[in-house]
């Protein structure tokens, strides 16, 4: 389990960089935004408020009218590596200071991300994710749910004045889901049987030069993939309109796509996918006009216009 002062279970640590590290280093400000992390009562920019012995306490009904805990610590991945870890939810010093490195580092709740944004000091670099009853997560979380927050979230954000530098990646769980799945190829391949079941024991390839190395050279083996087939959208003024992109690309791309903007092409290495995977290239049209905003019913999915008239 993942190391967080929520926990009831045993905890493991990652070793290696991640993302946040690399923008840490570079010192391009950046957060992981979760609903829930912080206490129900919490108001960001007044860290008193919130009560650190009630942290990840908040809950919700879905849909469905079952109520769900917000907070899931393994949904939150930055809190596996000591370096980027706020085991004790410590809320960040200030507004100002959110995306910078405070005592929350970089790990916040959903809060703290409206409000950078409603103070113009939102992160380059932001991850959001939807407390559990709207995270879309079957079992739990309805895709009315998720519609829900998605709606909300990107209408909201191209109110903004920073709208017309922003880009939203969506992306989803490759366990389960709502979605139907598609066996993609096999470009990372393993030779261990008794481990290399994504499709069956013995079916992720044999050849040795397509095994993940680390930067040592070393075999990585049980890393037989692509998995199944996932959903990504990109809404933007950049995105290209009513396309669909033909590219193979991963969950990985999203990473490569930070370290192209922001890093200058830095790689995390080890093997990591962020080096071989595909780009979102493809879905990005920077010549010509820009996309016009599109504001969604959250509760229909149809197109509607913003308060007081107008399409955006």
């Amino acid at each position: 389990m993942v190391d967080d002062n929520d926990n009831a279970g045993d905890t493991i640590q990652m070793g290696g960089v991640n993302i946040g590290d690399l923008l840490d280093n570079a010192g391009v400000t950046w957060g992981w935004f979760q609903g829930g992390f912080a206490s129900p009562g919490y108001v960001s920019g007044k860290p008193s408020t919130d009560d650190l012995s009630k942290v990840c306490t908040g809950t919700h009904k879905n849909i469905g009218g079952v109520e769900q805990q917000d907070y899931s610590p393994h949904h939150e991945p930055f809190q596996y590596y000591a370096s980027t870890a706020n085991p004790l939810h410590l809320p960040p010093t200030s507004i100002a200071s959110i995306g910078y490195q405070d005592q929350a580092n970089h790990q916040y709740d959903l809060r703290d991300f409206w409000a950078a944004a409603n103070s113009g000091n939102l992160p380059a670099v932001s991850y959001l994710k939807a407390a559990k009853y709207q995270d879309g997560h079957a079992g739990y979380s309805d895709p009315l749910d998720e519609q829900q927050f998605l709606a909300e979230t990107v209408n909201r954000l191209q109110r903004l004045p920073t709208w017309k530098s922003t880009a939203i990646v969506i992306l989803y769980d490759d366990s389960d889901g709502w979605y139907d799945h598609v066996i993609g190829p096999i470009t990372s391949q393993s030779q261990v049987q008794s481990l290399d079941t994504l499709t069956d024991p013995g079916l992720c390839g044999t050849n040795a030069a397509k095994v993940p190395t680390t930067d040592s050279g070393a075999p990585e083996q049980a890393r037989c993939g692509v998995g199944p087939r996932l959903p990504l959208l990109v809404i933007s003024p950049y995105a290209k309109q009513n396309y669909v992109a033909n590219s193979l690309t991963t969950q990985s791309s999203v990473v490569r796509f930070i370290e192209d903007n922001w890093l200058d092409g830095e790689r995390l290495g080890n093997g990591s996918y962020d080096a071989t995977d595909g780009t979102l290239d493809d879905m990005f049209q920077f010549a010509g006009p820009r996309a016009p905003k599109l504001f969604l019913s959250p509760s229909t999915g149809e197109p509607v216009g913003p308060p007081g008239g107008g399409r955006g």
